[in-house]
């Protein structure tokens, strides 16, 4: 899939990213890269005495996994400038090792900047389970580029790489 621009979206847009498979290397990675050694998510034992009867996966590393399969979507990738931040962020349903989880990303709001150059989106977040339940949404907002603003910028990209 190509780049979309700020034109190219439109409130009610949905795109769906496929599924990945979340496995006890994530959770451990996780675990390692955060410094979030809980029992619930590092003691199998303890968790066993859980709601759950397992470890959960960490629900930050849920959104990661979530700003990660927007680059397996594909349409911010020449167009996104900055997130803008995280918002009303809920946790549904635990993700555990062994769910297959995927995005459902949609376009809430477009809001065409003063420069001409860009705009802010608005977006929903929802992360997937393979039983169709929704574990973790939220909403997320996002500078991107106008087709006049990308164009702008190659030009500046190609006049500096002249020099």
């Amino acid at each position: 899939m190509s780049s979309y621009y700020l034109e190219d979206f439109k409130p009610g847009q949905l795109f769906t990213s496929s599924g990945r498979t979340i496995t006890e290397a994530d959770l451990t990675m996780f675990s390692m890269i955060s410094g979030d050694w809980n029992p619930i998510h590092a003691d199998a034992e303890f968790a066993r005495g859980t709601r759950y009867g397992q470890r959960l996966v960490h629900g930050t590393l849920g959104i990661a996994i979530c700003t990660g399969m927007l680059h397996q979507i594909g349409i911010f990738e020449k167009s996104v400038i900055a997130m803008l931040g995280l918002r009303e962020w809920n946790f549904k349903k635990p993700i555990l090792v062994g769910d297959t989880v995927h995005l459902q990303l949609e376009i809430l709001s477009v809001e065409p900047g003063k420069s001409g150059r860009s705009g802010k989106l608005g977006r929903r977040f929802r992360l997937f389970n393979q039983h169709g339940e929704v574990t973790q949404e939220g909403d997320s907002d996002v500078l991107v580029l106008t087709h006049e603003g990308a164009r702008q910028q190659e030009a500046e990209q190609a006049k500096g790489g002249a020099a």
